[in-house]
């Protein structure tokens, strides 16, 4: 071994014990993760914690605290998931308190909860006893066997999970012919032509484009840098790239609007009151510009931010373009989440159903 003798003496700074961690370290994992978090996942869980503590208090009389019982976690899941009955689909949750959560806020409606609401609510307090280090009532058979049940009996009765509707080339021409020339309609026209033209963009990302990573490159051509989104919380991937073209008329759109707008800095996408630009649109916002105009022109079916995202992957599988491409163009990670937002729209279009013809 070598001398250690000319190593600086390092006595003068506190020892710690190597099975615990520093208050100031405590500290920096705490700040770590919320500043990994993103801004949709911050909101979901103080929501899901805000209901837990305003269920607890109704339910129980008595202030939330950990570790919570892994009954009150049994009740609930009993209090919220609907189940059958003789009497038709019932659940636990008092009436009274189910009025009062809803007329406090708390809850958007009367009723049962969506399943993947439960599921999310009780993944948001094990990440909580997880991060406390206390013992877990989520964790626990009892509990993770009625969620599997649960879930077991919503297929029995048919339910799924609500997707938005996709939007795909011959959609997205109908909203844009639903924009006029007026200020309004140069950004929405942009927004919806960026949105799905750089790779099926999240409304969050949408409402977060700025002009500092937006490249003009030639004329009406642009590079758009995603440097944040949902999939690049994990760290860069080797299949795909932050930068995103917008050529073609998406390019001329986002040209029209960025000359009549007058923009050059900040957000891209902003608040309109007739010709008065104002902040950022909120991700909110961006997806209502795609329910409005999907409404204009006519079109059925449930719309959302989203639909602009699963079109986007729905119209490349239908023109043949390779799966690597498009997860290179959506950022996606995972062959199986890709396949999962694909939807070939009509059953008859999808040409897997033709192996039979000549």
């Amino acid at each position: 071994m070598k001398n250690n003798a000319h190593l600086p003496a390092l006595s003068s700074f506190p020892l710690l014990a190597p099975d615990a961690l520093a208050a100031s370290a405590a500290d920096a994992v705490r700040e770590i993760l919320a500043e990994a978090a993103s801004a949709n996942t911050t909101r979901s869980y103080h929501s899901a914690l805000r209901y837990w503590a305003a269920w607890f208090q109704g339910r129980f009389g008595t202030p939330i605290a950990l570790p919570v019982p892994e009954a009150a976690a049994v009740q609930f899941i009993v209090d919220h998931v609907a189940r059958r009955s003789k009497a038709g689909l019932v659940w636990e949750l008092p009436a009274a308190l189910d009025s009062q959560l809803v007329a406090a806020g708390m809850k958007q409606h009367i009723g049962a909860y969506k399943l993947s609401t439960v599921v999310h609510r009780i993944a948001v307090l094990s990440s909580v006893h997880q991060l406390k280090k206390q013992p877990n009532p989520c964790e626990q058979p009892a509990v993770r066997h009625l969620l599997a049940r649960a879930r077991r009996a919503a297929v029995k009765r048919g339910e799924r999970p609500s997707k938005k509707t996709a939007i795909v080339r011959t959609g997205l021409e109908a909203l844009i012919e639903a924009c006029d020339d007026s200020l309004e309609g140069l950004r929405d026209r942009a927004l919806l032509y960026f949105a799905f033209a750089s790779g099926g963009r999240r409304r969050s990302e949408v409402a977060a484009a700025d002009l500092s990573d937006l490249r003009l490159i030639g004329p009406d051509q642009y590079v758009y840098r995603l440097e944040h989104s949902k999939t690049q919380q994990a760290g860069p991937s080797a299949t795909s790239t932050p930068d995103k073209p917008i050529l073609g008329i998406a390019g001329q759109a986002m040209t029209a609007w960025l000359t009549a707008s007058g923009l050059t800095e900040g957000a891209i996408f902003r608040r309109l009151w007739t010709t008065r630009i104002g902040d950022a649109l909120s991700p909110a916002a961006a997806g209502a510009i795609v329910q409005r105009r999907a409404a204009q022109a006519g079109l059925k079916g449930s719309f959302g931010g989203h639909s602009l995202r699963s079109g986007f992957i729905t119209e490349g599988a239908r023109q043949g373009v390779a799966l690597p491409a498009l997860m290179a163009m959506t950022e996606h990670r995972s062959v199986a989440s890709v396949i999962g937002y694909f939807q070939a729209g009509g059953v008859m279009d999808n040409p897997a159903a033709r192996l039979l013809e000549p």
